[in-house]
């Protein structure tokens, strides 16, 4: 019997008949915010008086850093100002999720806030019409952190029949996916699929196209979704990359990416011409691409299990063993995005996607000092 919280096993009938009392005009809004870890998320709840019809209606708040690890107990508050509205889809209507920034007790950016300067380089770019699509691989864990529904002393059989499977032999917690999607689309995230990955137990979705600085967002609160409904059935997902050692897969976070430009007839070259800029800069991606300065990918990025070698950059058309891969139909048409594989599960994607923008669109290797101060260091 796979390992679940306790809390997922209290009466569900008894919360439902208070969810369901009426709230009058009050509005319950969630505030969301990244930990200092860079991975945890946090979240806390207030009332307001009436509903709110855009961000700038719901007030900043703050919030005890010293229990998050952002902050020293003898000088603990922290600020969250709010930066995109979604609907909840636990409470439901009216009531409101909401992200947030963290900014310390001088209104700067903590550590792990990497969405301003995320957003910096996003309005630096915004002529280039930036899409992002970001595949989110996850584990499914029970609390005793054993894969859900692996037999407890033992393995699965070899993967093979997992991937996009079906059957009560191949799919593990489906039910958590199938409720995962519908939260997303209820609360307005821009969620774009859904599969079964390669290695039992573990899933994947994607969110996007998006544009700018909204794929952070977007990706995010999907994840916040994700945990959320994991706690429900009581039980885990893990971002971790490689989450069993041997012969299975690890989970990564790959990364779509084109511009209007890429889109266009004739956008093969300006796909190729951005692969170039990434290659002359793999270490750099490499350090921001997993929220451990690409210690947690090193695990992954072995060569094998559909990855290429954390220490060479490569490229081709339909390789999944590349750091970066022309999906077949771009090939074929010239023309549309290209995928760059080696972001880990666990990657903060403000800090991804601010790092392609950046070397894509903005980098110059002749470029002067002068002008590199003017763009937020990776």
């Amino acid at each position: 019997m796979a390992s679940v919280s306790l809390s997922s096993r209290l009466n569900k009938a008894v919360r439902q008949q208070y969810m369901s009392l009426p709230q009058g005009e009050r509005v319950q809004v969630t505030y969301i915010w990244i930990d200092g870890s860079g991975e945890g998320l946090r979240n806390k709840t207030r009332t307001l008086d009436v509903e709110p019809q855009t961000i700038d209606d719901i007030p900043e708040w703050n919030f005890d850093g010293s229990s998050t690890y952002q902050a020293e107990g003898s000088n603990s508050d922290m600020y969250l100002v709010p930066v995109r509205m979604f609907r909840d889809p636990f409470t439901q209507d009216p009531n409101k999720l909401v992200l947030c920034e963290v900014l310390k007790y001088n209104r700067l950016p903590a550590e792990t806030n990497h969405r301003m300067n995320c957003n910096k380089v996003m309005e630096q770019v915004k002529e280039h019409i930036i899409w992002f699509g970001i595949e989110q691989e996850y584990t499914l864990l029970g609390i005793d952190g054993h894969p859900y529904s692996w037999p407890t002393n033992g393995f699965p059989a070899p993967q093979g029949p997992y991937y996009c499977g079906v059957g009560a032999d191949k799919a593990f917690g489906r039910d958590i996916v199938e409720c995962h999607y519908k939260a997303c689309l209820y609360a307005g995230v821009n969620i774009y699929g859904s599969n079964a990955e390669v290695m039992p137990s573990q899933w994947e979705y994607q969110v996007g196209p998006c544009e700018g600085i909204e794929m952070g967002d977007h990706l995010w609160v999907s994840r916040f979704l994700l945990h959320r409904v994991c706690e429900d059935f009581g039980v885990v997902a893990t971002l971790d990359p490689k989450p069993m050692t041997g012969n299975w897969n690890g989970a990564g976070c790959h990364t779509n990416v084109s511009t209007k430009q890429m889109r266009e007839e004739g956008g093969l070259e300006f796909i190729e011409q951005a692969i170039e800029k990434l290659s002359k800069r793999h270490k750099e991606h490499i350090q921001v691409y997993d929220p451990r300065g690409g210690k947690d990918n090193m695990r992954r990025l072995s060569g094998h299990h559909e990855t290429s070698s954390i220490h060479d950059f490569s490229a081709g058309v339909a390789n999944r063993g590349a750091s970066i891969r022309i999906p077949r139909p771009v090939g074929q048409e010239k023309k549309g995005y290209f995928e760059d594989r080696r972001p880990s599960a666990n990657c903060d994607p403000y800090a991804v996607t601010k790092a392609i923008a950046y070397t894509c669109l903005l980098h110059s290797e002749d470029m002067e000092e002068s002008e590199e101060e003017n763009i937020p260091a990776m």
